[in-house]
């Protein structure tokens, strides 16, 4: 039954843009909707699993995203919490239903096509191995992506195979469990379907298949017409084959008037199968750990890379300080950061990564931080805040703490496709001048780092090592829930200008940034009232200065409404305006595409030039979108001559949005949003801190499975080029600095695609669960145009355990058990069990799912595990699951449940006499 929050929830899925079951809504159910409703459920049985247990009410205010985060996080979530990240963690998913249209259109085994079934049941399967042994090394955006693709291919098998009209409504669990035999495949000379000259016959299927309850599937013809005789086709307008005798199709992807029926029974059967999968996996994480897989968490994640060599002994003492100040401040209220990371780095080394939610531990990490080493050479800058990008969660804030210029100035363009592809924020912190002398190939200067916190919409802070101390407070202010950015822009050289912002009724902790040098400013309020940039304490703000930095944190009162700041500098300055509220927006750029199962699908990316951009839009706020209208969406740039290009909006509902932008700026440009909130009737602005630019060049890759350790795995990707023709170069960057060979160069032809490999090797010590994030990047010779591609591969030593721990019930003592519930308080039972993982991976963990006993377990390294259980009679259930070390999930049920007997028979006087004045008159 789907709960209240997920029924609400699932309104804010597009049902209009996005792929099969079909493309469009219309009263058909899509991939997304039905990946809404399974995935929504069991996030909110989750949390309420959690919340209750720690002795809380789980209680949602309502059905917005804010609010059931809100709910599932429990008393800490007192004042704004966002639920973005839990809406990105559902988008991450859901755009995988398209990538797997898009890039896999022709693979029967990812869509159950042309009988595939043994191959589509090894994705489902791989890719569930994927995915615990992702959550296990906290690796949950790869976790995410895979996710989204088997559970396209799962859902995709009760709309493409028979198993509906074989009468079955419950999923087959054959397909998530490996152990389980594949039964009744008909071979390829069996025929399996009758003609349908229409193509809209109601059961096309052989009488024969059906009684013999064999299994079989459309096939799919893309590029062909071809089938073996007598076989089904998937059927369409897509479908080639679908005109080859027996003509028609069986897919359920659209309801039809022909097909209601099959295609709601193949709605509800994908809908469970999805619910039984998450469950599995649910069960093997362990229910925060899923959680934290969906996104729901208190805050940001702050990540800190710092400079560790022998000059940089202050500012580790300083990075030191603000990170205890984070951790002590904001323990334990809705603020405190969800993840703590740690990148150091020095010359040569860089790393490793330190990932944490224990706060004390964080601290420990980073007070064994010492400064040695380095001499007067540049650091491995890039190389450390490369670690960072990929292994940190998108929309990351990270700050880097150096004295020195990169050394590793060759990543910038890898750096740059990071900022852009994870959205996170890179903020850096420079004492001195870069005065150390660089032995790079190309120089390296402090407007290097100034470029990538611009692009990322974080600032270059440069200032001295005393007063590195005082400019931390940027930290301070942005480990903090439910940040977004109102404005910002940039000017080099600078210029006299004014800026309008405006702050509406929902921001709270308002504060202002500006970095460059002799600067000075006024600020104005929309009752005209203005401070300027020597008033360190005044009617409107505070401000601090240090370093190039200025942080205006305006005044409690009199915020709504246009404010206006005037700078003045012949220099280059950056200007930002950010706040706390949980009024925002989520997007991607996609492109249309078409084949069996048109759709849009996310551009990895930068949006090709010369053609409109499209965005996926999504609005949220603390009580829904429902009570707030968009009113202007646009690309604007942040640097150079201001330049707006306002959209075309189509309203999917509920806080979604298409839009279309016939004319993208030239240069680089951010999204910006304006709209009314309906209650408080005040207006806002939200603005994308991610600069992003269009190319004529495009690359397209795709990941369709896992990669094993000591194998070499080869990655098919394709380069073409709108502009002109000619040598484009091919760069490739792993964050595992893994072996991988790959062309230098290709040669493009305008308009046309040119296919080429690159290979990679993890070595055979790899880690089970490792991720490797790809970086793949083609570039014209004179490097004025270039796009990259960014893929997360998951490295996944090769299962040969799919064998489920095994229970057996040695013995249970509940005769003092009451009869009655009613007397049960002060008697036990207990149970005893017997756990084994037979020729397996040996278990894991072992925990209740149901009861409110007490579970003490034997070693789990024995053979055999013993548990006993102990429980008051009045808690009468009880489910232990054992986990074992690849994920395989086994269950142990018992219940001292008693049935009740049969119901004494009872008459009414009347049928007493009547039945007794029978009895004598047969006798007589």
């Amino acid at each position: 039954m789907t709960s209240v929050p997920g029924l609400a929830l699932l309104t804010l899925v597009l049902s209009g843009s996005t792929m099969a079951f079909v493309p469009n809504g219309g009263g058909t159910s899509t991939h997304v909707s039905i990946t809404a409703t399974a995935l929504l459920d069991k996030v909110t049985e989750t949390c309420r699993a959690v919340v209750e247990a720690a002795g809380h009410e789980f209680n949602p205010t309502g059905p917005s995203p804010d609010e059931l985060v809100q709910a599932c996080l429990g008393p800490m979530a007192t004042g704004e919490v966002s639920g973005a990240k839990f809406h990105s963690a559902l988008q991450e998913i859901y755009v995988q239903h398209g990538l797997v249209d898009h890039d896999f259109a022709n693979s029967a085994p990812h869509h159950f096509n042309s009988e595939a079934f043994l191959e589509g049941r090894g994705l489902i399967t791989e890719g569930m191995a994927t995915i615990k042994a992702n959550i296990r090394g906290e690796n949950f955006k790869a976790a995410r992506e895979t996710l989204g693709r088997i559970l396209h291919t799962l859902q995709d098998f009760y709309s493409h195979s028979n198993w509906v009209e074989l009468g079955h409504t419950d999923p087959y669990i054959n397909l998530i469990r490996p152990d389980l035999l594949l039964e009744n495949l008909p071979d390829v000379d069996t025929a399996t379907c009758s003609d349908c000259p229409s193509g809209t016959c109601p059961n096309p299927i052989l009488p024969n298949v059906l009684k013999d309850k064999m299994l079989t599937s459309g096939y799919m013809g893309v590029f062909s017409a071809a089938k073996p005789k007598g076989k089904c086709s998937h059927g369409g307008a897509g479908d080639l084959t679908s005109t080859v005798v027996p003509r028609g199709g069986i897919s359920k992807d659209e309801r039809r008037p022909d097909n209601v029926a099959v295609h709601n029974a193949a709605v509800k059967a994908a809908t469970a199968a999805s619910l039984q999968l998450l469950q599995d996996i649910r069960l093997a994480a362990g229910d925060k750990e899923f959680l934290r897989m969906m996104g729901i968490a208190r805050s940001s994640v702050v990540c800190f890379v710092i400079d560790t060599t022998g000059s940089m002994s202050d500012d580790i003492d300083a990075a030191r300080e603000v990170a205890y100040e984070i951790i002590n401040k904001n323990r334990g209220s809705q603020n405190e950061p969800s993840e703590y990371i740690l990148v150091p780095f020095n010359d040569p080394d860089f790393g490793p990564m330190i990932r944490t939610t224990d706060a004390d531990k964080m601290k420990r990490e980073i007070a064994k931080l010492r400064a040695s080493g380095g001499g007067d050479s540049p650091e491995m800058c890039l190389s450390g805040l490369q670690i960072a990008l990929t292994g940190s969660p998108d929309n990351t804030y990270i700050y880097v703490f150096t004295d020195a210029l990169a050394k590793d100035i060759h990543l910038k363009g890898t750096i740059m496709a990071l900022i852009m592809k994870t959205q996170s924020t890179v903020s850096v912190y420079m004492t001195g001048h870069g005065g150390r002398r660089r032995r790079s190939i190309r120089a390296a200067s402090f407007e290097d780092y100034k470029q990538l916190a611009l692009a990322s919409g974080g600032q270059a802070i440069q200032v001295s090592k005393n007063q590195l101390p005082q400019a931390t407070d940027v930290i301070l202010d942005t480990a903090t829930s439910a940040l977004v950015t109102v404005l910002q822009r940039a000017r080099s050289p600078g210029k006299q200008e004014t800026f309008p912002f405006l702050l509406d009724e929902s921001l709270k902790n308002i504060t202002i940034y500006i970095t460059g040098t002799s600067i000075t400013f006024t600020l104005t309020n929309p009752a005209g009232v203005t401070q300027s940039h020597n008033q360190a304490s005044g009617s409107l703000a505070t401000i601090q200065t240090v370093g190039n930095l200025r942080r205006i944190r305006l005044n409690a009162d009199n915020q709504i409404g246009t404010w206006q700041i005037n700078i003045v500098s012949s220099q280059p300055y950056t200007l930002k305006v950010s706040g706390q509220s949980t009024t925002t927006f989520i997007y991607d750029f996609v492109e249309r595409f078409g084949g069996p199962h048109p759709g849009y699908a996310v551009i990895s990316g930068r949006p090709l030039a010369g053609q409109a951009a499209t965005l996926m839009l999504t609005v949220m706020s603390r009580k829904g979108p429902s009570l707030m209208t968009i009113e202007d969406v646009a690309l604007v740039t942040v640097s150079g001559p201001e330049t707006h290009s306002n959209g075309t909006t189509t309203d999917m509902g509920n806080g979604n949005i298409l839009v279309t932008v016939d004319l993208v700026p030239e240069g680089e440009f951010v999204v910006l949003l304006k709209g009314t909130d309906k209650e408080s009737k005040s207006d806002f602005q939200r603005q994308s801190t991610t600069q992003i630019s269009v190319s004529k060049v495009n690359i397209q890759a795709g990941v369709a499975g896992s990669v094993e350790p000591g194998e070499a795995f080869e990655l098919p990707f394709s380069v073409m080029t709108q502009g002109s023709g000619g040598v484009y170069e091919i760069e490739a960057t792993n964050d595992r600095s893994f072996p991988m060979n790959f062309p230098k160069s290709v040669t493009l032809t305008t308009g046309v695609y040119t296919n080429a490999t690159l290979t990679i090797t993890p070595p055979a010590s790899t880690p089970s669960g490792t991720d490797v994030t790809l970086t793949l990047e083609a570039k014209s010779a004179s490097g004025a145009d270039s796009n990259y591609v960014v893929l997360r591969l998951s490295v996944v030593t090769k299962i040969t355990d799919f064998f489920q721990p095994k229970c057996e019930v040695l013995s249970v003592l509940a005769d003092d058990c009451p009869k009655t519930q009613s007397e049960c308080g002060p008697f036990q039972w207990d149970l005893m069990a017997s756990l084994t993982d037979g020729n397996g991976t040996g278990i894991e963990s072992i925990s209740l799912s149901q009861g409110a006993g007490k579970l003490t377990t034997t070693s789990l390294t024995e053979p055999v595990v013993h548990v006993n259980y102990t429980a008051s009679c009045c808690s009468q259930i009880v489910e232990l699951i054992a986990v074992d070390k690849v994920g395989n999930v086994g269950k142990c049920y018992h219940s001292i449940v008693r049935s009740a007997g049969p119901p004494a028979l009872t008459l009414s006087l009347p049928l007493c006499l009547f039945l007794l004045l029978f009895a004598f008159i047969t006798r007589g």
